[in-house]
């Protein structure tokens, strides 16, 4: 919005003599970038910050370091393939963030109250807007954010994995297939792993309550479902261990890979869900993923964003 150059008045003690001075003010005449600059800007800042960049060395040093931890397996898997010409990876692209999963749940659980925490703590974030953003500007920003972070943390050793069989001479139809197999995984459960990251941390303005209900959230529902799934198998109940898995992030998009993906459950027993089943999981997931949404731009309505 263009400002007019204001000016100032001032009076003589004498009265007689009156003079105006210009204190420097110029109407701006620049490009008007909207909401749509400011959402791309907040989720740029973000999702650089999941990874510590643009922050001190010392912010760098968890992200970088589990994105190592996901990557270097891969690596070696790789090797071991080349070097022993295998004809397949030793872990599938479904099954990698499944058996990593206690990784990506760390780094959910240190970079999402990292995102909302602080802003909540001190209402304020670390950008200047040339005026309001909306409560969906930012809830989406936020989301967008971390759920592209998580994509990158669990899509890179996919990609490690790819090359390598590529390289291998493995065939390029099938690793293809199960690449984009794997990508289509990793991408549901980023956005699945990010929104209930959010909300945990939403709700919990210190970060470090908000990293430790996010811990206990993925780990202890994780622990239940697989305790009770085994108990169901071991009292021959099998049927009701497809279900049982819908009470656990980490389980439901197991799920949802071995129904649809190609995958092979690790659910105790080995039971893979029906189609039907599968379509549950999927609806489960879709439904959290918008339940966490709609959580988020609730609870910073309510905090006045």
């Amino acid at each position: 919005m263009a400002v007019e150059q204001p000016m100032h008045t001032a009076v003589t003690p004498s009265g007689d003599q009156t003079r105006i001075h210009d204190i420097g003010y110029r109407g701006y005449d620049g490009p008007r970038l909207g909401r749509a600059y400011a959402r791309r800007s907040l989720y740029s800042q973000s999702l650089r910050g999941a990874y510590g960049l643009g922050r001190s060395a010392k912010s760098k040093v968890l992200p970088m370091l589990l994105f190592a931890v996901m990557c270097v397996p891969a690596a070696i898997m790789v090797a071991v393939a080349v070097a022993t010409k295998a004809h397949e990876l030793p872990v599938s692209y479904t099954r990698y963030a499944i058996v990593m999963q206690a990784v990506i749940s760390l780094y959910v659980a240190s970079q999402a109250p990292q995102s909302v925490s602080r802003d909540l703590r001190f209402k304020t974030v670390p950008l200047y807007f040339s005026r309001p953003i909306e409560t969906a500007d930012y809830v989406q920003a936020k989301f967008a954010a971390l759920a592209s972070a998580l994509f990158v943390l669990t899509g890179a050793p996919l990609l490690v994995m790819y090359a390598g069989a590529l390289l291998s001479k493995m065939g390029f139809a099938h690793q293809t297939k199960e690449f984009a197999q794997g990508l289509v995984s990793v991408a549901l459960l980023s956005l699945l792993f990010a929104g209930l990251g959010l909300v945990i941390a939403a709700v919990t303005p210190r970060r470090g309550f908000g990293i430790a209900a996010v811990i206990a959230v993925m780990t202890i529902s994780y622990g239940a479902v697989t305790t009770l799934q085994a108990i169901a198998n071991v009292q021959n109940s099998t049927g009701a261990i497809p279900w049982i898995g819908l009470f656990s992030p980490v389980t439901l998009i197991d799920g949802v890979q071995s129904a649809f993906l190609g995958a092979t459950t690790r659910a105790p027993g080995g039971i893979d869900p029906s189609t039907g089943q599968g379509m549950v999981y999927v609806l489960a997931v879709l439904g959290l993923i918008a339940g966490c949404y709609g959580l988020l731009i609730r609870r910073y309505k309510k905090v006045g964003l």
